[in-house]
């Protein structure tokens, strides 16, 4: 009879216990409700207590900030393209390529007595289209005699549209002569196209023995077709002074006018005809020579240029 007692008394604590724990239970989720509810309430009160004046001015200040960034971005992206530009070399579109030409010419002309006379010519451009270096030279080789040549160093600088300025020397070599065989002159002209295409090479000479001297090309190509094409040309010489022991007459001192006709294989092989009348005026008498009178005629021959 106890034991039930016992036992009674001990189902009836523990459902005391489980009724306990259950009530409390629901008691602390009841105030988490509460709890909750009042926090949104406070949020609710909160929010609707605010001044929408400053919410505006929050929206703005956000709306700058984002804008300012956007900005910033923008600039960012701005000076790397900027900068991207500013590290471009653009040398080579704005006239500061290097390249070179050159161009080899023989030519073998005769005159109305028959007597031959091999003319070879050598000219090396290389540079920009503002500065350049021209090399140029010459030689003349008629039968029987000796070879004459001479060789020209030129610096080139561009100056307006068509127009170089150069400025140089040439070292000229005349084995025929006994003495002063070799001579240097200091060299100015102008290199460029004048009016109605005319490629013109005009320079002024000085040195030694008071030799002063003026020479003047001119060229201008005729299209026939593509690739054959006539070439008018006027070389000619003035004297204005040689105090030298083999001088030159004073005055127009030489000159050759001539047509020449090519037919261009490809750019770079270029035969052609020529056909040119010549004077020469003659030197004058010295102690080491004796004066030559003027002297004129007609020369034609044949030749072959290449350029490349």
């Amino acid at each position: 009879m106890q034991i039930i007692n016992l036992f009674s008394k001990s189902a009836l604590a523990s459902s005391l216990l489980m009724l306990s724990g259950l009530a409390l239970a629901h008691e602390g989720h009841q105030m988490q409700s509460d709890e909750s509810i009042a926090t949104e309430s406070t949020v609710v009160t909160d929010y609707s207590s605010m001044d929408h004046s400053k919410m505006n001015q929050l929206d703005k200040q956000s709306n700058v900030v984002d804008h300012t960034q956007h900005q910033a971005i923008t600039t960012t992206k701005g000076e790397e393209s900027v900068a991207s530009h500013s590290t471009h070399d653009h040398g080579k579109e704005h006239g500061a390529q290097v390249y070179q030409r050159v161009t080899i010419d023989n030519a073998w002309m005769l005159d109305e007595d028959g007597k031959g006379t091999l003319d070879s010519s050598l000219e090396l451009r290389i540079g920009t289209d503002e500065n350049k270096l021209f090399i140029k030279g010459s030689s003349s080789k008629a039968e029987s005699d000796k070879i004459e040549y001479d060789l020209s160093t030129l610096y080139s600088r561009n100056i307006a549209d068509f127009w170089d300025v150069q400025a140089g020397v040439r070292y000229s070599d005349n084995p025929e002569r006994t003495t002063d065989q070799e001579r240097v002159d200091a060299a100015l002209g102008l290199h460029g196209l004048a009016q109605y295409f005319f490629e013109t090479d005009a320079y002024l000479y000085f040195g030694q023995d008071s030799r002063v001297a003026f020479s003047l090309e001119t060229e201008r190509d005729l299209l026939l077709t593509q690739k054959l094409i006539l070439k008018p040309y006027l070389d000619l010489n003035v004297v204005f002074s040689d105090d030298s022991r083999y001088a030159q007459k004073t005055g127009l001192n030489s000159i050759k006018t001539g047509l020449e006709t090519r037919y261009e294989i490809t750019k770079k092989v270029m035969p052609y005809v020529s056909v040119a009348y010549t004077y020469s005026k003659g030197k004058k008498e010295t102690a080491w020579q004796t004066a030559t009178k003027s002297e004129s005629g007609w020369l034609y021959g044949a030749g072959l240029r290449f350029r490349f």
